[in-house]
């Protein structure tokens, strides 16, 4: 690394990481993990397991008990096929909720998520309602279909703070999306965007300025950013361990100076999203598939 480029890193992570080898940055990085952080986003999924798939309470629970020392929300994707548990479980252990409803192309499937996700909410589980994930990304529902569907949660929950979750650019992108919003979830990926680690905080930062702007004076909670520990790049973004250290380390970091709230994506491995992300998709988590800590 280069002097010039050396120094805008150290100013921009705040951190020192030159000359500490693997196991001083898992030492380090434990550190900042028994310190505390905001959120986490909770992977049920066990090995051999994928969405459709129905998962059980014991599982959740053993996996909450791993994560309930580190963290004070956690964040749950869908309503359905077991997930509804996760606010549940959480709600004994003392840990608050982000509960998500999965909405995509399937009109039974989006009905049975919006009534779980309601009914929750109702029984007091939902800290935080999230009405759709990534949806206008993938463009399995047009900016009309996603916003009757935040109208509904709202009208159903009017006292549990709403929002929906997709890439910080949508929300720029989709106006009347933000104005629909109690609080923004914006996603924040440099390493989806080819960012290099160098970089990564500073683009992150930029990420989420850009979804602040779009928010006209709601609150932005990041809902998910993460570094892979393994795989494939991505242009100038490379997964590994110690870079995945590094990344967490530098988020939490910013996240408490800056009093930013950050869901850190993710909790547990999971292989199941190999499908759909390539390699790297299997391994963003702090614990692996066999729920060991990786530092």
């Amino acid at each position: 690394m280069s002097s010039s480029r050396k120094e805008k890193y150290l100013a921009l992570a705040s951190l020192d990481y030159n000359g500490k080898s693997s196991g001083e940055l898992k030492k380090l990085c434990k550190e900042f993990l028994e310190g505390g952080m905001h959120g986490l986003c909770f992977s049920p999924y066990e090995e051999g397991q994928k969405p459709g798939e129905q998962i059980s309470e014991d599982q959740i629970r053993r996996r909450m008990e791993i994560i309930r020392p580190y963290t004070d929300w956690v964040r749950s994707f869908s309503c359905t096929e077991g997930n509804e548990l996760i606010p549940k479980v959480a709600r004994e252990y003392g840990i608050k909720t982000m509960v998500g409803a999965w909405l995509g192309d399937d009109p039974k499937i989006n009905e049975q998520e919006v009534a779980n996700l309601i009914e929750l909410a109702g029984k007091g589980y939902v800290d935080i309602a999230a009405v759709g994930n990534e949806v206008l990304l993938r463009g399995d529902l047009t900016e009309d279909e996603l916003l009757a569907f935040m109208g509904r949660v709202k009208q159903a929950i009017p006292d549990v703070p709403m929002g929906y979750v997709d890439a910080y650019y949508e929300f720029s992108d989709h106006p009347r999306i933000a104005d629909a919003c109690d609080v923004i979830l914006a996603n924040c990926y440099p390493f989806w965007e080819g960012c290099d680690l160098d970089y990564s905080l500073l683009y992150m930062k930029d990420m989420f300025q850009r979804a602040v702007r779009a928010a006209n004076g709601k609150k932005v909670i990041i809902s998910e950013t993460g570094w892979p520990s393994q795989g494939t790049n991505l242009e100038g973004a490379y997964p590994s361990l110690d870079n995945a250290l590094k990344y967490f380390m530098n988020t939490q970091k910013w996240a408490q100076e800056d009093n930013i709230e950050v869901f850190y994506f993710s909790s547990f491995d999971e292989s199941w999203k190999v499908g759909a992300e390539g390699d790297v998709g299997a391994y963003w988590g702090l614990w692996d598939a066999q729920e060991h800590l990786k530092f």
